[in-house]
Parts: structure tokens; C-alpha cells; sequence
């Protein structure tokens, strides 16, 4: 299946949820908000040409809560509460992760990956002849966290490396579909061949692959302290969003390549292609271990990254800050630790996984969070792009109809 590098008519289904009253203000920013969602979906399929099966938004604003959601054709209801994979959105919850264990003096930033963690006499990645990586004694986990380290992308990047014309996890994942993914697949493959964008600083280069190397960061952390093998997935269901956490969320982080069946309810992903369509529900999320496995609803993400921005989470204020704005220096782009700018929207991430693109953002001078939903992508001609921008202009008219 062609796979494309990332970076996130019909009856309208309008719902208000608690913290909107009755008056007529707000039962005219939910009309006008349906009337906006409804615009937007119809402009992107006329200006595709095809079917857009659906595009949903939820936020949450001092003014109120609100969803609206148009179905397309040949599409299925979207609800506040369906699941779907909200791909690389995962690099923020990666992030909380490492900050998480910065406050609780687990791990410092600046070590080199090379360092021990801290009160152990292991390092944070192994220390074998197979991840001997171009410039790994040189990166730091700041670095990796802003896009800065040099790490190729193997997931995304076929420039340096391909396997006839498709990425090595594309080219793995067409050739063995149930191939069990780990870091240490990712490092010897950048050893192996030499793989880098330079030395850590120098350039700014967005890397699924780093993403990945910070979760095999994580799950040695945790292990270390745990005193028991623990896995990536572990820490963030104890410490980030399962029952124990402060704000425990059904959110999920499959690691087994076998584990491919979303939570139900959820939306199907759909790909329209140049001679066929596909479905693309079923994943091996195995390749994408602390970059874009993440499975999830709009609450439990709005519920998230609201919580986490004001310092109402498991990050203190001044860490959810540091989050925002600390960006590297080679960096071009409003990222910062695993987590974007968006002007006029606000701060948080976006995800693109086949068959579904989503942004989560909130904004702290309007205090008003929102989340988008479109699970669609279009790979006909530059027919993607629009797609992508689809996720901004629906955030920022959501906001608009509510006076941010």
C-alpha cells in the first residue's frame, strides 16, 4: 500500500453538551457552528471531486461545549465518544511521558542517550554494536524531543534509504504484515546503513524514528525504577492516562503487532487512491511505538490536552510551558517539545495514519480547546495536501464562530 510522508449531501448530526444552557445565544453557535462544519466538508468535496465520508470537531470553550459532525455519503456516524487512531497526536503523550519523568528526577534532558540513567549503572539505549547510530553519542533527549537530534526518518524518509521506492517499515509491513516492530529494529537499520540528517543541532528534521528511540528510552527508564521489565506501554497506562494516573483517560497504546482491532465504537479509516479505495481500520501498530500508536476518543483527547496545557495533569505548569516553547536551534517551525504552534488554533500536536488525519490543540489566552476528526485521506494527485489543510481551516472557523 502506498504509504505518504507526514510532518495530523448529507446530515448533520449537531450536539450540545453540559456546560451549554438553553438561551438563544447558544443555540445559535451551535446552529452557526453546524452551518460552518457543513460549508467546510462540502467545499472539500467539491473542490476532491469524490465522497468525503465524514469531519467532525469538538470544543470546548468558556462559551460552552459543542460538536458538530457531517457524514458524507458513504460514510458512518461520528460521535464525540469513537475511537479511532490518532497517529503522530501519540509524540505529545511521548513527551508528557519524558517530562513526567524529569520532574520525578527519573531522567534529565540534556543527558546524552549514551548517559546512565540516573541512581543506574545502565545506559538509556543499549548499549550494543546495533545501535552504534550516526552522531548517537552526541544526541541528547531534548534533542530528539524537538526534531533536532539528525535521526532519519525510516518510516517516512525514502530519500536516503528505500527498498524499491517504499520506506523500510513500508516496504517491512507490505512484505510481512504482522512483523513485530521494536526500536532496535529502527537502530540497526540507521547503523547498517549509515542513516543521518547530521549532527543533532545542525538541522531540523521531523523523525518518527526518534519518537521511537524515546520510547525504548521510556520503557528502560521504567524498568530501571519499577525494578521489573516494563514496556513503553506500561508507563503511560500507570503513569500518564490509566487509572492510577491524575486524570486516567480509556486512551491506548497498542505494542503487539497482533493487536490490530480498534475499542468499539470507532470510525473506519478510508483511502482513495488513483485506481481503488481501502479501508484501513486493522493496523500493525507495532512500527509506531511512541509515535503514532496512540488510540483514542475527542473527550478523552479534549479532556487531555486541556488538562495537560493548564498544568491540571500530570505536568506541572511550568513544564507544560517548557512543552510550548522550548524549541531547538535548528528548529524552523513552531515546535517545540513534542508539540506544535498552530496560529490561530493554538498548541498541541496533529496525526496522519492511514486513513485518518486529526489535530488536538488548545489555546491558552482563549482557554478554548478543540479537536478534528477527518477520516479520509485522498492520494489522488496533490488531492492529500488539501486534506491536511482541511484539519486547520475547520479548527479555525470552530473558533471563529464562537468570537476567538
Amino acid at each position: 500500500m502506498k504509504k505518504l510522508k507526514l510532518l495530523s449531501l448529507s446530515l448533520l448530526l449537531p450536539f450540545i453538551f453540559a456546560g451549554c444552557s438553553d438561551d438563544e445565544d447558544e443555540k445559535n453557535y451551535q446552529v452557526e457552528m453546524d452551518a460552518v462544519v457543513r460549508n467546510v466538508h462540502a467545499n472539500l468535496q467539491t473542490s476532491l471531486g469524490t465522497d468525503v465520508p465524514s469531519l467532525s470537531v469538538y470544543v470546548v470553550s468558556p462559551k460552552g461545549t459543542y460538536f458538530s459532525t457531517v457524514k458524507g455519503t458513504n460514510g458512518t456516524a461520528v460521535t464525540p465518544n469513537t475511537y479511532f487512531r490518532f497517529a503522530s497526536n501519540t509524540k505529545n503523550f511521548t513527551s508528557t511521558a519524558i517530562l513526567k519523568m524529569m520532574q520525578d528526577g527519573w531522567l534529565n534532558l540534556d543527558d546524552k542517550i549514551t548517559a546512565n540513567i540516573p541512581g543506574a549503572t545502565v545506559p538509556y539505549t543499549p548499549n550494543v554494536a546495533d545501535w552504534n547510530f550516526p552522531h548517537k553519542n552526541d544526541i541528547t533527549i531534548r534533542q530528539i524531543l524537538q526534531h533536532n537530534a539528525g535521526i532519519y526518518d525510516l518510516t517516512n524518509d525514502p530519500s536516503q534509504y528505500n527498498i524499491g521506492g517504499e520506506t523500510y517499515a513500508d516496504h517491512t509491513l507490505t512484505t510481512n504484515p504482522d512483523f513485530q516492530f521494536s526500536a532496535s529494529d529502527y537502530a540497526k537499520v540507521l547503523k547498517d546503513h549509515n542513516l543521518t540528517y547530521g549532527p543533532p543541532n545542525t538541522v531540523y528534521h521531523y523523525s518518527n524514528t526518534g519518537y521511537a528511540i524515546l520510547s525504548e528510552i521510556i520503557a528502560r527508564v521504567y524498568s530501571e525504577k519499577a525494578g521489573s521489565a516494563k514496556t513503553y506501554s506500561n508507563f503511560m497506562y500507570d503513569k500518564i492516562v490509566g487509572p492510577g494516573s491524575k486524570r486516567p483517560l480509556a486512551i491506548k497504546f497498542p505494542e503487539l503487532a497482533s493487536d490490530k482491532q480498534l475499542p468499539s465504537p470507532y470510525v473506519k479509516g478510508f483511502i482513495k487512491y488513483d485506481t481503488h479505495d481501502e479501508v484501513t481500520d486493522l493496523k500493525n501498530a507495532s512500527a509506531h511505538i511512541g509515535e503514532g500508536n496512540g488510540i483514542g476518543t475527542m473527550t478523552m483527547l479534549s479532556d487531555y490536552i486541556r488538562s495537560l496545557m493548564k498544568g491540571d495533569n500530570v505536568l506541572y505548569a511550568s513544564s507544560a510551558e517548557l512543552m510550548r516553547t522550548n524549541k531547538g536551534p535548528a528548529t524552523t517551525s513552531g515546535y517545540g517539545l513534542g508539540c506544535s504552534n498552530f496560529p490561530g488554533i493554538g498548541y498541541g500536536h496533529n496525526g496522519a495514519t492511514e486513513g485518518y488525519l486529526s489535530l488536538i490543540a488548545y489555546d491558552p489566552a482563549s482557554d478554548v480547546s478543540v479537536i478534528v476528526l477527518l477520516p479520509f485521506w485522498d492520494l489522488r494527485g496533490s488531492n492529500f495536501n488539501k486534506c491536511i489543510a482541511t484539519l486547520n481551516s475547520t479548527a479555525i472557523e470552530a473558533k471563529k464562530t464562537l468570537g476567538y
